[in-house]
């Protein structure tokens, strides 16, 4: 039993990659089915009986680029020790990096932002994309938390807003790297963050550290 479904998760992914393939190439409104059944190496009776239609497909794809877009964030900082400011750094540079993995896939985000505000989709992507962008927050405050408790970071910041500011600031640079080539989103997202983190910084521990240093 348990083989049987380990197959039909594995037949289940091969649809899922070969129709993000074809969407990305193609577009959603340009594809068939029968072209993602052709993609994916089997007949389009397939494919109906993992996913009643095209639409339900797109929505797949979405779920399996985010959740792979979080996975490797997730494990890009938690396979990291040190300060919390070198873990945000490392997420910052892993999201960026992500970008360069998968640009081939970025017209499909433009196709599901557009999704989420005008298909009769909108309501479920409208859902799927807030809880996406809560998660990546959540991973985010939790860093500058860790970094208050440690007395890295001051106390009194407004963890939710400064985590939300990077999250959207990652995003849009993600955006211009779309439409201008030249754009270089790591530098600058590495520029930026040097710049929230030195806002962010305990100057009080830095003095103490100093103090102790003179006194020895």
């Amino acid at each position: 039993m348990a083989g049987r479904q380990a197959f039909k998760e594995e037949k289940k992914s091969r649809i899922v990659e070969a129709a993000a393939r074809v969407f990305a190439r193609r577009g959603v409104f340009g594809t068939v089915m029968s072209e993602i059944a052709a993609e994916a190496g089997m007949g389009k009776g397939t494919l109906y009986a993992y996913f009643d239609s095209k639409e339900a497909l797109f929505f797949a794809v979405f779920e399996w680029l985010a959740h792979k877009a979080f996975a490797h964030v997730t494990v890009s900082v938690s396979a990291l020790g040190g300060s919390a400011s070198e873990r945000l750094k490392a997420l910052s540079d892993s999201l960026m990096a992500l970008w360069v993995d998968q640009t081939d896939f970025f017209t499909l985000v433009m196709e599901f932002w557009s999704a989420s505000a005008s298909s009769h989709m909108r309501k479920r992507f409208k859902c799927a994309f807030s809880q996406a962008y809560r998660d990546f927050r959540d991973i985010v405050s939790a860093l500058i938390r860790e970094g208050i408790e440690r007395g890295e970071f001051r106390a009194g910041l407004d963890v939710e807003s400064i985590a939300a500011a990077l999250v959207g600031t990652w995003d849009a640079l993600l955006l211009q790297s779309w439409f201008d080539e030249g754009f270089d989103p790591l530098i600058t997202a590495r520029d930026f963050l040097n710049v929230v983190l030195k806002g962010m910084a305990n100057q009080g521990q830095g003095r103490i550290a100093l103090d102790s240093g003179s006194n020895a």
